[in-house]
């Protein structure tokens, strides 16, 4: 792999396990608003929303961790990239329902709400950097490492 590919590699690794270890740390600090929050978007039983609340933030805080540490680096992107793509599908059903919330990715009460096209940006940039990490890891370690 070429220093390039080495850092592509590492600098998206790194901002992925921030933003995940970020996001994770903040939705486990108030469970209780972070379900509030999922129920906004009008998708899941009522009864669901606690309990997606209660596990996301902490399986977001494991493949952060695991990111960072980079251990178990394709597991934890394949992870967060299905976890992804679900937040782009709510995200897209707020945005034809014409929602107006907050997406609730890191601050359930933020002074200046993201709005769900917003997060929808974010999530499909993030989407990238996930594609060239699980790409780039495949080209740093040889099948059996990994």
């Amino acid at each position: 792999m070429t220093i390039i590919g080495k850092i592509t590699y590492h600098a998206s690794r790194l901002i992925l396990a921030g933003v995940f270890i970020y996001a994770g740390a903040v939705k486990a600090n108030d469970i209780q608003d972070f379900a509030g929050q999922i129920a906004n978007y009008q998708i899941l039983p009522y009864a669901w929303n606690y309990l997606v609340a209660a596990t996301l933030p902490y399986l977001e805080l494991l493949c952060g961790l695991l990111l960072l540490l980079n251990m178990r680096v394709r597991p934890a992107v394949l992870v967060l990239f299905a976890l992804n793509l679900i937040f782009i599908l709510a995200l897209l059903s707020a945005v034809v329902r014409g929602f107006d919330i907050d997406c609730g990715c890191f601050k359930p009460d933020a002074q200046q709400p993201t709005t769900p096209l917003a997060a929808l940006w974010r999530d499909l940039g993030l989407a990238v950097l996930m594609i060239a990490v699980w790409l780039l890891r495949y080209a740093q370690m040889p099948k059996e490492i990994d």
